[in-house]
């Protein structure tokens, strides 16, 4: 199943994307879910494809708006460094991390596919990373590594967008360079653990103008999603909805000579064969 939220005449709503575009979920479950993240918590799936079933679509997907399919995650996890060679992108002579590098974002640094990065007026630097998201199903503490897998509700795309110069105004974080408001995508919907098995392998491409940028699998992960979840739960208890985008491939614009940084009128899209395609187009901060 491939759910997503979106508005429709400024309304907030919620569907499932089937065939010919999008049946609408959210007056049409017997229970009231008022969005996506609350249907997940109340492990109503069943209730959804239930819903859909026989469903002819109810508006084209084009007509909608599309937002982030999560909207309010109590966790926006990111992962940093986390592909075979991304440690030696750095070319600090470090080892590789024995734990994984991470950092949180809030939602208002990201918008749903179709609709526009802002680069911001205060820097030319703004930079693509496509990444795979696993979304949480049930939450938990302390989950050991063999039960992880049972955890994922899904999976969806992130463009993890980031302000280069912005990363290093602190001493110790990146959080003001991860942060700008529009600055990166989740979407467009998520597939669901009984359709996409979160073992993978999973491919992520993504292309700046049609052309590739990056490209890997998770079978080169450093730190794959049940240690990801296992890790976590270890000092944060995961609820239903969050989120972890779980890091990117070489091939960022910052890793060219000279660098590429984004610009006005850029199409991005960041892919997986078994999710789909997210696709932005870069405009100016007005």
């Amino acid at each position: 199943m491939r759910l997503l939220s979106y508005l429709l005449d400024g309304e907030l709503r919620y569907g499932a994307a089937v065939a010919g575009g999008v049946v609408d979920l959210t007056r049409r479950i017997g229970r009231d879910f008022s969005d996506v993240r609350a249907l997940i918590a109340a492990n109503a799936l069943a209730d959804a494809q239930e819903a859909i079933a026989d469903q002819k679509p109810d508006y084209a997907l084009d007509d909608l708006v599309l937002l982030p399919p999560v909207l309010a995650p109590e966790k926006l996890w990111c992962i940093g460094v986390n592909y075979a060679e991304r440690n030696a992108e750095y070319k600090d002579n470090s080892d590789l991390p024995k734990y994984p590098s991470l950092f949180v974002r809030s939602m208002s640094s990201m918008t749903g596919s179709g609709q526009p990065l802002e680069k911001p007026t205060v820097s030319d630097q703004l930079d693509y990373e496509g990444e795979l998201v696993i979304v949480i199903g049930q939450g938990g503490r302390h989950i050991p590594r063999e039960r992880a897998w049972s955890h994922i509700f899904g999976m969806t795309l992130c463009n993890e967008g980031t302000i280069r110069d912005w990363l290093r105004h602190g001493k110790f974080n990146v959080t003001q360079g991860k942060n700008f408001d529009r600055s990166g995508s989740i979407g467009p919907w998520i597939v669901t653990a009984d359709e996409l098995d979160p073992r993978g392998p999973h491919d992520i491409i993504t292309r700046v103008n049609g052309e590739v940028r990056q490209q890997d699998t998770t079978e080169r992960l450093m730190f794959p999603f049940d240690f990801l979840i296992s890790y976590l739960s270890t000092f944060a208890t995961l609820k239903p909805g969050d989120m972890i985008v779980t890091g990117t491939p070489t091939g960022a614009g910052a890793r060219f000579d000279p660098p590429r940084w984004l610009k006005a009128g850029d199409v991005v899209e960041v892919e997986s064969s078994r999710i789909g395609v997210l696709r932005n187009t870069v405009a100016a901060e007005q």
